[in-house]
């Protein structure tokens, strides 16, 4: 197979390889000769088009042609222009049962012998956590220097036999999250940083935290302290540097010795898998991505669900031009109705700023065979697979509700991370055409959505779905995936750790006075 046609109504195929001008394909039983060489992942038409006539691809228009073109030609962002305009009008038309699940994945989950359970902290508020971390936040990025300091001097105590915090085994990681906020920040902006680190500093996958503070900056210490509500006093900690008397490093150090201590007494014990909550995330998207890894996290997404676990799609401006399918997906007129808010509040965002909603994708993007946002967002939305939508959350909000939830993020790839985990997300699963060494404060998985990716990058890839064009069933990608998955659930790195690449960013979306 050389090329693929996802949907039957589909006017373009995709080359699964590079092809040569003059090779021969054949689509359902009809020869086309191409007339260009065409990429990998890249679109060719399947039948004579005239100007302004619509490309459809997963059964869904993309976009329509800036010129004719006809039977075998190469089709690329050039060619086509996004349907895309402003603020729409929506209509509630729910989908039926039948169409929120796939009967094939419901006979797969159901006779699966994966595991219902994963090793996982519980916490004192009944929570749960994947990992067992030190951290050090800072309220305000005039800090960093300091927080970065401590961090450095622990993990050094921690790998000196001489040290009375000496840990052979490396047991717990140490992380600072250094930022440029907290501070000449006003109202939703500022609100945003508070509500972000507030979300941070309560993630159940840290043991025990280190806030520190300035004194001076906007998000006053003690005013994020009331945020953080009825927490943990014992696991979580907080100084202010400018009312210390002498060295502030220090004085932060004996603090977190004393946290490192009651944390390195935790342990894993069975956690039912309806407990684990996964983002859902792609980058360096390309042709493949709505083919192989987006489809596979989406089979994940309804397994999980169907476990009573959670799962959560954001990236907001990647919804436009499928934003109906998850509308229409909700399971209440009032969710729909939230929903449409998400959707038409992220357009009057860029409207605001002078730049049209369909301003994407990524010159990576395009390389990689994605022409239009509309192309972009169909294959997006399908990493949560076919479950109703439960719950829709604006930025910064923590998780309430089980199941399939929306979540208010853009699209850049830290900042939608740092969403996702800052919601509650145990882990983050992301899908890459192009490839990204990044990770956000909870496990980042990479999933490449071709093979060579995945050869090309052994320590950025955890796991490769290309094999899904290359005859591998779906069922034995998806059981040996979610077998991964669960296995970093219950410890095992995921590459953004072992290279220490754990970091936050905050929308910014606002004045800087």
């Amino acid at each position: 197979m050389v090329t693929i046609q996802i949907n039957p109504s589909d006017n373009v195929a995709v080359a699964i390889e590079s092809l040569k001008a003059g090779t021969k394909i054949n689509v359902n039983g009809k020869d086309i000769v191409l007339n260009n060489d065409v990429p990998a992942g890249h679109k060719i038409l399947l039948t004579d088009l005239n100007k302004g006539e619509n490309i459809i691809k997963y059964g869904y228009p993309i976009g329509h042609l800036k010129e004719d073109h006809k039977q075998g030609d190469f089709i690329y962002d050039a060619n086509i222009k996004t349907n895309l305009a402003g603020l729409l009008d929506y209509t509630y038309n729910p989908v039926g049962k039948d169409e929120l699940t796939n009967p094939a994945y419901t006979e797969w989950f159901s006779d699966s012998q994966l595991p219902t359970t994963f090793k996982g902290y519980r916490r004192k508020n009944g929570d749960v956590g994947i990992r067992n971390e030190v951290w050090i936040v800072p309220t305000v990025g005039c800090v960093n220097g300091v927080v970065n300091q401590m961090k450095e001097k622990l993990q050094a105590e921690v790998n000196d036999p001489s040290s009375p915090l000496y840990d052979k085994d490396g047991s717990l990681r140490i992380v600072s999250f250094p930022h440029n906020y907290g501070c000449s920040q006003l109202s939703e902006d500022h609100e945003n940083t508070r509500l972000i680190l507030r979300d941070l500093v309560l993630h159940p996958n840290a043991g025990a935290v280190l806030i520190v503070g300035l004194g001076c900056e906007n998000n006053q210490p003690d005013k994020f302290e009331e945020l953080l509500g009825n927490y943990d006093h014992e696991r979580i900690r907080m100084m202010v540097s400018q009312k210390i008397e002498g060295d502030e490093v220090e004085y932060g150090m004996n603090i977190l010795r004393e946290l490192y201590s009651i944390a390195k007494k935790d342990h894993r014990v069975d956690i039912p898998l309806s407990e684990l909550r996964v983002g859902l995330k792609c980058g360096g998207s390309d042709g493949f991505s709505g083919i192989t890894a987006n489809p596979l996290l989406g089979v994940f997404s309804d397994y999980i669900v169907s476990k009573g676990g959670t799962t959560v799609l954001t990236e907001v401006p990647e919804m436009f031009g499928a934003e109906t399918i998850l509308m229409n997906r909700c399971a209440t007129p009032e969710l729909f109705n939230q929903t449409v808010s998400l959707i038409n509040d992220f357009k009057q965002y860029f409207l605001s700023h002078g730049e049209p909603v369909g301003e994407n994708p990524s010159p990576g993007n395009k390389a990689g065979g994605i022409s239009t946002l509309e192309e972009k967002a169909l294959g997006c939305t399908q990493k949560c697979g076919k479950s109703a939508v439960l719950g829709v959350m604006k930025y910064g909000e923590r998780l309430t509700e089980k199941g399939l939830n929306l979540l208010s993020a853009p699209g850049n790839d830290l900042v939608a991370s740092t969403a996702l985990a800052s919601c509650g997300c145990h882990i983050v699963l992301f899908t890459t055409g192009r490839g990204t060494p990044f990770g956000t404060f909870v496990p980042t998985m990479k999933i490449s959505t071709n093979s060579t990716l995945a050869k090309n990058k052994p320590t950025w890839i955890d796991f490769n779905a290309g094999t899904i064009v290359e005859g591998e069933s779906m069922e034995d990608v998806f059981t040996r995936f979610a077998q991964k998955v669960i296995s970093v659930a219950n410890g095992d790195e995921a590459w953004n750790e072992k290279k220490n690449y754990q970091e936050i960013a905050i929308f910014k979306n606002g004045v800087t006075l």
